[in-house]
């Protein structure tokens, strides 16, 4: 039986997701623990590495849209590889705060073009009735990262944080190159149809063919009209909020529990891998149920996931609550993470996604700067994290009242 090519490309940004999320994004807490200690730098100075990520996004956000419609998304993954591996070679090298600012900022430019935000919207563009479990197929990657956290641990600490970084560069351009090959854009294109159903079998909607709606019926978003619906709002924002906690964990958990809690950061590592299992747990509900409940219901309540994990965190006496954490915040994070995009996509259709997403990318990013630098400017300034985890905690909390109202929008009327 000949296999979907749809599913040959949700396994491969899968591999490509996974190795985003074990080199960077769940190990970067590692390097700032080892670096804040060996360099002597601030953990707001750590912090704005984060940041400067996230503005990159921002700033990229309203263009990857464009990019994906002139280059295609296989062009762009393997360019993004690239750069992305480059990025791990400076981190190798450096010597000053500035070139540790200059080696994220360049991560940040290869992970942009070549994860989360292209891997997205090719996949959107291949599945609909799907959807939900396509996404959380790659998500599950980006989940299965924090396994390697230990293994990152034990290589800085085995071999240096340097030579760690620097195998990493080589690991994602031999691995990332390969795979980046795999990604394919509309399926049409290649003699696909959506969901790979027969045409016969098809609705008109989902064919995988341009069609133009009669007078009066239905059409799907442009971007423009997106802009000004309140779910569009209340969905960015609501990702944003979830985000302040998911970077500020990234971030700062692991020097928390070293610092704070009075672990290794071989055994902080180890709650990250737990973390994962959460996570896990988290894609495939979201794989089994995603398509089946209401999506901005799921959310509303994966955000109060994000807020009890976080304070179990912030107030943690014993292991067991560490354990919690994570176990918690990771199912809300694995099932919350793959219904963001899903949602959009119900919402507002397929053919302007990439626009729509980039759009929300600019304020989603607020949250990915606010949180790492909440915490660690609230630690320098009162020796620890539980203020500003706190903060970001109940913000996270009231922010699932966002996804509560953002209901469908009505699709706008075909000229």
């Amino acid at each position: 039986m000949k296999i979907y090519y749809g599913w040959r490309m949700a396994g491969a940004a899968g591999i490509l997701q996974f190795l985003q999320s074990a080199l960077l994004m769940q190990s970067f807490g590692a390097y700032v623990a080892i670096l804040s200690e060996q360099r002597g730098w601030s953990k707001t100075a750590l912090s704005g590495a984060a940041a400067l990520q996230s503005v990159e996004t921002a700033i990229l956000g309203p263009a990857l849209g464009w990019l994906l419609d002139r280059f295609g998304p296989r062009a762009m993954v393997q360019v993004g590889m690239l750069v992305f591996g480059a990025g791990f070679l400076m981190l190798s090298q450096v010597q000053t705060l500035g070139g540790f600012y200059a080696s994220a900022v360049t991560m940040a430019i290869g992970v942009s073009l070549g994860g989360y935000f292209p891997l997205t919207v090719a996949l959107i563009q291949w599945f609909e009735r799907y959807r939900a479990r396509a996404l959380s197929t790659m998500s599950m990657g980006l989940a299965l990262g924090g396994v390697m956290v230990p293994v990152v641990a034990w290589c800085m600490a085995t071999y240096g944080w340097r030579a760690t970084a620097f195998g990493s560069g080589v690991i994602i351009i031999v691995l990332g190159l390969p795979l980046a090959r795999v990604i394919r854009w509309r399926p049409q294109d290649h003699g696909w149809t959506v969901d790979g159903l027969p045409i016969a079998a098809m609705p008109a909607a989902v064919s995988g063919a341009v069609t133009t709606p009669r007078p009066g019926g239905r059409a799907e978003f442009t971007a423009r009209q997106a802009l000004h619906t309140r779910a569009f709002w209340l969905l960015a924002l609501g990702h944003g909020f979830a985000l302040l906690v998911v970077t500020a964990v990234n971030v700062h958990a692991i020097t928390h529990m070293k610092e704070g809690l009075g672990y290794s950061v071989t055994q902080a590592a180890f709650f990250i891998m737990v973390l994962t299992f959460g996570q896990v747990i988290g894609v495939g509900l979201s794989a089994t149920i995603g398509d089946r409940f209401e999506k901005r219901m799921l959310a509303a309540i994966c955000m109060l996931g994000h807020m009890v994990g976080m304070l179990l965190l912030t107030y943690a006496t014993h292991p067991a609550q560490v354990a919690a954490f994570a176990i918690l915040h990771g199912i809300a994070w694995g099932l919350r993470g793959p219904l963001m995009q899903s949602i959009r996509a119900d919402y507002f259709g397929r053919n302007a996604i990439g626009m729509i997403l980039g759009l929300s990318s600019v304020i989603i990013a607020l949250g990915q700067i606010a949180g790492p630098m909440v915490a660690g400017m609230l630690a320098d300034l009162t020796g620890d994290y539980r203020t500003g985890f706190t903060v970001l905690a109940l913000t996270a909390g009231c922010g699932s009242m966002l996804f509560f109202f953002a209901v469908r929008p009505q699709r706008p009327i075909a000229a």
